[in-house]
């Protein structure tokens, strides 16, 4: 079974860290039901109202903060909305990034035919943007991390794996979700697609994405308080 371990937890908040391949929160059928919230509202049963502020997707490892009490989830919302949470993941991308950092910046919507996919469309997409810096390349694989200013659906996936518009994810067997347009040469994304990424990639027993840095205004003190996580991978 699964571990979820607390990192630390206030009265009115905990930072835990969530293993790959489990859900954040509860799915709709019986054997969905097992996830971050329901593990941490038995781990800490004087939690009251809403815990959920932010997910990972499943198969993402990392930190994620969860609040004990309905305003301190309303002030942890509102700092995600604004963006003044600050976060960072490390991840191996299949192939070598050319450049040393850089900022994506592509907008992005479900794609309505083939769900979840999330597809890069400059007319109708909502704006996503994402720093990276490369850590270390090696074996034809590149270790960066990745500052997402925004927090869109598969925000980090899809920025690895969209190349220039002619061959979005480099390698991948079958169907692809169709991409409304060519982008403009300065907006690409890194062409290499995160390891084990299943959706946009070749399946691995893993995703090879760790959310590592969270950072945070403690919604009791108002201080800036920093919490990390070492790369599994």
């Amino acid at each position: 079974m699964p571990e979820i371990r607390i990192i630390q937890a206030t009265k009115r908040y905990a930072v835990v860290q969530k293993p790959p391949n489990f859900l954040s929160v509860r799915g709709k059928t019986p054997e969905k039901q097992d996830c971050v919230e329901a593990r941490v509202r038995a781990m800490i049963p004087g939690a009251t109202g809403p815990l959920i502020v932010h997910r990972l997707d499943w198969e993402t490892s990392g930190l994620l903060v969860l609040a004990l009490d309905a305003l301190a989830q309303r002030d942890l919302s509102i700092q995600f909305e604004r963006r003044t949470v600050a976060k960072a993941y490390e991840a191996i991308l299949e192939g070598e990034v050319p450049d040393e950092d850089g900022e994506i910046d592509l907008p992005l919507r479900v794609d309505l035919n083939n769900r979840p996919f999330q597809v890069v469309d400059f007319e109708q997409g909502r704006p996503s943007r994402t720093r990276y810096r490369v850590m270390s390349r090696d074996d034809g694989r590149t270790r960066v991390e990745f500052t997402p200013i925004t927090g869109r659906t598969h925000q980090l996936r899809v920025h690895s794996a969209f190349g220039d518009g002619t061959k979005p994810w480099p390698g991948l067997d079958g169907d692809v979700p169709s991409l409304v347009q060519p982008p403009p040469a300065a907006r690409r994304g890194l062409g290499c697609p995160i390891v084990g990424d299943a959706l946009y990639g070749r399946e691995l027993p893993r995703l090879l994405l760790h959310a590592s840095y969270l950072a945070f205004d403690d919604p009791e003190t108002r201080t800036r308080v920093e919490y990390r996580s070492p790369c599994p991978f």
